[in-house]
């Protein structure tokens, strides 16, 4: 029995490459087809595209996004505060509080409803 001959991988110039991948980027232009007019195997000029398309460096463009910004409106000046009128049987009892403390409004009232 006699030994196989081992088959000698076929190299293909970056010139070769480069013009067969260009060829590949035209709209409407079939891979199978290019491979085929230049008598390769169109599984490898498949592997050359991703091998290509992995190993550009993505394009990252660092720039200002023009943002619109509503203007703010000054707070109202007029604070009434929080009226609060509670009743408890027979007992009544009406607070005005300021807006600015309202958390200390709620400690009052929940101590006071207890």
């Amino acid at each position: 029995m006699e030994a196989e001959q081992s088959r000698k991988r076929r190299r293909y110039s970056l010139e070769l490459k480069a013009q067969i991948l260009a060829e590949c980027e035209v709209p409407g232009v079939s891979v199978a087809k290019v491979a085929l007019a230049h008598g390769i195997n169109a599984n490898i000029v498949h592997g050359w595209r991703k091998l290509a398309r992995c190993s550009e460096p993505a394009v990252v463009r660092q720039e200002f996004v023009p943002v619109a910004v509503a203007p703010s409106e000054p707070p109202c000046s007029d604070d009434r505060g929080i009226e609060l009128e509670l009743r408890r049987g027979a007992m009544a009892i009406k607070l005005l509080w300021p807006t600015s403390a309202a958390a200390a409004l709620a400690v009052f009232t929940r101590e006071l409803l207890r």
